[in-house]
């Protein structure tokens, strides 16, 4: 393990880690939700400022980019953090648990947040690297339409903020605390949010021959949905289609106009995404006419897969194995779950790491779930050191 004064080392964020659990603390105890970030934004913004950053607020919503430029170096490098909560009451009984009712940092983003500020400290002060760091302190990741990704890169963070290459992180409950976890190629699933509208002929329960029931008729798109999978798509090529909800009517003895099933599509793969799309809607509007009813099927953009570049992850493997040792390091499973980093890397080279949360960590989106302390200085410092590695004069 090198543990060189060269470049960032654990040792140097043991001291500072009080301080950035202090910081974590406080945004975990004032969530807010994707597109209402503005004061976890001031507070994030206040800090960078003092710091000696130059910092950019309001990009694409609540979004602030932080830059640095150190020497003449021509070389740039993009850190990300997500800022937003979820909406979910928590059940940690800390003592610095959320004071916004229903409202929760669950997914972990108060500690991604607080590693980059504690990096950014560092970075300022020591000043150890030749080139430009961006530090991008992301709203909106958990929105599914329209997330603080996309709506920052449609503000013109690339063109305004140029950067050679991205990185970002994400806890990961069930690993040890601070293990680095890393994977090549496709790392999590592109996600698509599909709504469909089956409408037919509401009327009296009582006489349902009067009627075209929509409840019915989305009883068997559902049933039918789940066939997609299992005999539509390669078995060797992961895929999953969920039902989430289904909202129609409001009385048992009423049979409703309409009903409205909301969905979720996860690929990784683009053929297999397009074919399971396409089956969607041929397989809904073929069963409603089957019942005398209609289906309409939005579909809006969705997110991408998370496609880590070879080259970027070799890198970030490298300045693991120099931070934590070969012990320290893991390959993390492909994951289902979708991340809107994804958007980032259409764009540009970059790898989003995972971190391990401790093992008896409860699992994210869940109302006792709680981002660990302990965590910080690793990640803190391996941000620093890769910043400082691939800046190096």
């Amino acid at each position: 393990m090198d543990q060189s004064n060269d470049f960032a080392s654990l040792s140097d964020f043991e001291d500072k880690k009080e301080e950035m659990a202090a910081n974590r603390q406080h945004i975990h105890q004032h969530p807010e939700l994707s597109h209402q970030e503005s004061e976890t934004a001031a507070f994030v913004a206040g800090k960078l400022k003092d710091w000696g950053y130059e910092v950019a607020e309001n990009v694409g919503g609540h979004g602030i980019v932080a830059r640095l430029k150190v020497g003449e170096g021509s070389k740039s490098i993009a850190i990300r953090a997500d800022m937003d909560a979820l909406p979910i009451d928590e059940e940690t009984g800390l003592a610095y648990a959320s004071q916004n009712e229903g409202v929760m940092h669950a997914c972990g983003h108060d500690g991604h947040t607080a590693v980059l500020m504690g990096a950014a400290e560092y970075l300022a002060r020591t000043k150890k690297f030749n080139g430009t760091v961006n530090l991008i302190f992301q709203p909106a990741e958990e929105s599914p339409v329209k997330s603080g990704a996309e709506k920052m890169i449609e503000d013109g963070l690339l063109e305004r903020f140029p950067f050679d290459c991205i990185y970002g992180l994400h806890n990961h409950p069930g690993a040890p605390v601070g293990q680095i976890m890393l994977r090549d190629g496709p790392a999590m699933a592109g996600a698509d949010m599909i709504d469909i509208t089956v409408r037919g002929k509401g009327g009296h329960g009582a006489r349902p021959q009067e009627t075209v029931d929509p409840v019915v008729t989305a009883c068997h798109i559902a049933i039918g949905l789940q066939t997609i999978v299992s005999r539509n798509i390669d078995p060797f090529q992961p895929a999953v289609i969920t039902i989430g909800a289904i909202h129609g009517g409001n009385a048992p003895n009423v049979i409703p106009e309409e009903v409205v099933m909301r969905v979720t599509l996860r690929t990784f793969d683009q053929t297999v995404r397009d074919h399971a799309k396409k089956r969607i809607i041929e397989m809904s509007q073929s069963i409603a006419e089957g019942f005398g009813a209609t289906a309409r099927v939005d579909i809006p953009h969705g997110l991408p897969v998370v496609v880590n570049s070879t080259k970027e992850m070799e890198f970030a493997k490298e300045v693991a194995l120099e931070l934590v040792g070969e012990e320290g390091i893991a390959e993390f499973p492909i994951s289902s779950g979708s991340e809107d980093f994804a958007h980032y890397l259409a764009h540009k080279p970059g790898c989003f790491i995972r971190v391990g949360n401790g093992e008896e960590s409860a699992a994210l989106h869940n109302p006792k779930f709680n981002f660990s302390d302990e965590m910080l200085p690793v990640g803190a410092a391996l941000w620093a050191r890769l910043v400082e590695r691939y800046l190096h004069a």
